[in-house]
């Protein structure tokens, strides 16, 4: 589920969600919607999942 990888995402980064919202999605509402009930479409979840896995990569490697 997005949403429990999004989770562990802020926890693992510190990013407070809005922040993640903008970077990831342009929408800094984006975690809250999903955290009400919203389903993204396969499209968005993932662009998600690649922008998770390049800022882990990048901000590993430093």
């Amino acid at each position: 589920m997005l949403l429990r990888q999004i989770e562990r995402f802020l926890r693992e980064t510190d990013m407070p969600w809005t922040k993640f919202g903008r970077l990831a999605a342009r929408d800094p509402r984006f975690v809250e919607d999903l955290r009400n009930g919203r389903v993204p479409r396969p499209a968005t979840t993932a662009r998600i999942e690649l922008f998770m896995n390049r800022y882990r990569e990048h901000h590993h490697a430093n």
